[in-house]
This record gives structure tokens, sequence and C-alpha cells, in this order.
């Protein structure tokens, strides 16, 4: 008897906790209406999923771009970060070859102006912003942090992200992007469009999640390495490069994930108690 109130205690409050945080979740176009009306790709293409919860305030956002080689995937929310009293923004964006570089970079950084603008009148904080995706999205987060011009067009200083934290995102320039360039997918490239040529000192902190390295994609633990490797030489304050073994690079996200709330609650938490941020 003892045991079964003690388990209706909790499930009780466990229900009645999970009551007091209501979640939504809205679409929105992240161009402004003048851009919309003179581009039908963007119009259709560049909106946001955003899912945020309604009854808290101060809460961290996670931007969220999806993977599929710059030229596909889905604009879907990731269902590992519902209901974890985070919003989340999963971005679409213009695909190649429709588009080509820099044209889904740019929409990165417009999407992520829009919640950096937005973020406050729905409760969340703009100190507390963090970019991720997977691949080719793990990617697209990495350029517009370390390349400051992207977010600098919004007058938005990329150094106020709360942390980059990718899965899998490839640190030189994008094969898709070399595929343009007409370059061959094997021959690695560093150029303005990779991550690692915008490897600087002042940059917010960095969470860098590869599947192991004789599973995954090409040479996408390699990359992540060497990427880690300059950024501790230019003497980056806050980097970590994590590897996870018997994961492919699809297989890694789910892992992913559990490591991506992981280092959003350890870093809101950091930098709540630095900002006296309630």
């Amino acid at each position: 008897m003892y045991r079964k109130t003690i388990t209706l205690f909790l499930i009780l409050v466990f229900t009645i906790g999970t009551a007091q945080t209501l979640y939504k979740t809205e679409s929105i176009s992240y161009y402004p209406e003048t851009i919309r009306k003179s581009d039908a790709y963007i119009s259709a293409q560049c909106k946001i999923n955003f899912y945020y919860p309604a009854n808290v305030k101060n809460f961290p956002t996670v931007i969220w771009f999806h993977g599929g080689g710059l030229t596909g995937g889905n604009n879907e929310l990731p269902t590992e970060l519902l209901e974890q009293n985070i919003a989340v923004v999963s971005v679409g964006y213009r695909l190649a070859p429709t588009v080509k570089a820099p044209a889904y970079i740019e929409d990165a950084a417009a999407a992520t102006a829009w919640v950096f603008e937005n973020i406050e009148k729905y409760g969340g904080n703009k100190n507390l912003i963090f970019q991720s995706g997977h691949s080719a999205g793990g990617y697209l987060a990495m350029m517009i942090t370390l390349d400051k011009k992207y977010l600098q067009k919004y007058k938005i200083d990329a150094d106020q992200m709360a942390g980059l934290i990718p899965f899998s995102g490839q640190a030189i320039t994008h094969f898709q992007i070399r595929k343009e360039q007409g370059i061959p997918e094997l021959q690695p490239t560093i150029d303005e469009y990779a991550p690692l040529f915008h490897v600087r000192k002042d940059a917010p902190p960095i969470v860098l999640i590869t599947g192991d390295r004789e599973l995954e994609l090409l040479g996408r633990y390699e990359e992540n390495a060497y990427l880690a490797r300059m950024l501790k030489l230019v003497q980056h304050p806050s980097t970590k490069l994590l590897e996870e073994d018997g994961f492919d690079h699809v297989g890694m996200a789910n892992p992913g994930f559990f490591i991506l709330k992981k280092e959003v609650q350890e870093l809101t938490k950091k930098i709540k108690t630095e900002k006296k941020i309630p």
C-alpha cells in the first residue's frame, strides 16, 4: 500500500508539473512581406516552425537547421527537443540547385535575425539563443556564427549567441558549394564558405558533435577535429569535440539531442548566473 501511494503521488506531481507548462506552435515567414511578394520561392520555402513554452519567462531558444546536403530535407521540429521548457525554431531555407551559395546561408542568417528581433515578445531571452542543426544544417549554423558578416547585415553581433552546437557539420567548404564551383566532391577546399576559414578567439561557446570517425560521412570527424584544434590554437576559451562511438552520420543525431539538451541547460544556467537573469 505504501509503494502504491508513493507511485500515485509521483504520477500526480508529474502530471501537475507538466500541465503547468503550455506549449504553442506557429508557422511564420521570416522574410518581410515586400521580399516575399517579389520572390515566390522565398515565400514558399523560407518559413520557421516556432515551438515555445507559452507561460514561461526567459526561456532558452534552439535554432535548428535540418540536414539534406543543401539540396533537400524537411523543416520538422525535432521531437527530442519538445516539452523541455525551451523554444525550438526549425528553419526552412532555399535549396540547391534552385539557388546557389550564399543564398541558403543568407536564409539561415535572416531566420536567426527574426529570432533575435522577436523572441522576447514571446517570453524568451536574447542572451539565450543557441544555434544547432544536423549535417548541412550544422554547416549553416557554423557559417553564420563564425563568419560574422551574415548577421552583421541585421546589426547583430554573432558573439551574442549563447552557443553553437552542430551535429556532424561540414567544417571545410560544403560539398554542394564545391559542386557549384566545379570542384570534385573528394577535393577538400577551405575558402570563404568554410567554417574553418573563419576561426576566431571571440566566438561563442562551441560544442562539436560527430559520429564515429570510422562510420561518419567522408572525413566529417577529422574536419571537426581540425576545427576544434584551430579554435584551441587561437585560444578560443570554450571548445568541445565529442565523438559518438558506434554511430554513423545519420544515427548520431539521436544521442546528439541528449548532448544538445545537456549543453543548453548548462550554458543557460551559467549565462543566467553571470547576467543575473531570473
